[in-house]
């Protein structure tokens, strides 16, 4: 596990975007595992302007993005396939048939699961993986448990994760309580993971991922035993190391 920090968020994002750019360059055709929430907001909006630059081509990618909320369809203003949209894909030119998220609509959601996993696989996998970490550490939506999940499924989320989801629902009652979420298996897999965390709030989770036991209890410390991760920290995100 490789630990690299940088004194404030903005340059987080700046190195990050360089390095997924690299990637690109390196494999045009690659295929790019993707996380939502804010953490990568400011790596989409630096990969969209250096798309609308001329400085990047995401003409040849596949992506496959982490998870979905289950009962959003794809239309949803704060489901994930909106967000990736707004944040990234149209911007970038990523065609739609390039990108997938599972479907929160799907009727049943495990056999749903079951065909995300399968279509992953056919791409061959993912090439570099996204990941931002939860304050309970979870990574995508594999939230702390007694075990460490092997592939994608239906989860459901905890009180933390609610609580953290509320800020984008008008109300308790519409936060999705379940979500179909790449697992811990699958993220694994990724030949290269970039995990990308900032602040204050992210100083202790961090520590106990990359101090602390492997757990499942600490979904993301198992990225310990992965031969080729990295860890892109502000100063505070890094201050309890």
């Amino acid at each position: 596990m490789q630990i690299i920090i940088r004194d404030h968020p903005s340059e987080v994002a700046e190195l990050a975007a360089a390095l997924v750019r690299a990637q690109i360059l390196r494999k045009p055709e690659c295929v790019l595992g993707l996380a939502t929430g804010s953490t990568p907001v400011p790596l989409y909006g630096a990969l969209a302007r250096m798309s609308e630059d001329g400085l990047l081509d995401m003409s040849l990618v596949t992506s496959y993005n982490l998870d979905e909320y289950v009962g959003l369809a794809a239309d949803h203003p704060q489901s994930y396939h909106t967000f990736m949209r707004e944040h990234l894909f149209d911007r970038a030119g990523v065609r739609p048939d390039q990108a997938h998220l599972p479907d929160g609509a799907a009727g049943n959601p495990d056999a749903e699961c079951i065909r995300y996993e399968a279509e992953i696989k056919a791409a061959g996998g993912i090439d570099l993986q996204i990941l931002g970490i939860g304050l309970n550490g979870h990574i995508g939506f594999n939230e702390p448990s007694e075990s460490f999940s092997k592939q994608t499924c239906a989860v459901e989320l905890t009180q933390s994760t609610l609580q953290a989801n509320r800020r984008f629902f008008g109300s308790d009652e519409e936060v999705p309580r379940r979500a179909l979420t790449m697992g811990i298996g699958t993220i694994f897999g990724a030949r290269e993971i970039l995990l990308i965390a900032v602040g204050a709030g992210k100083a202790d989770i961090i520590r106990r991922t990359v101090r602390g036991d492997i757990t499942p209890q600490v979904p993301a410390s198992v990225l310990q035993l992965h031969p080729n991760t990295r860890l892109l920290l502000d100063r505070e995100a890094a201050s309890a190391l």
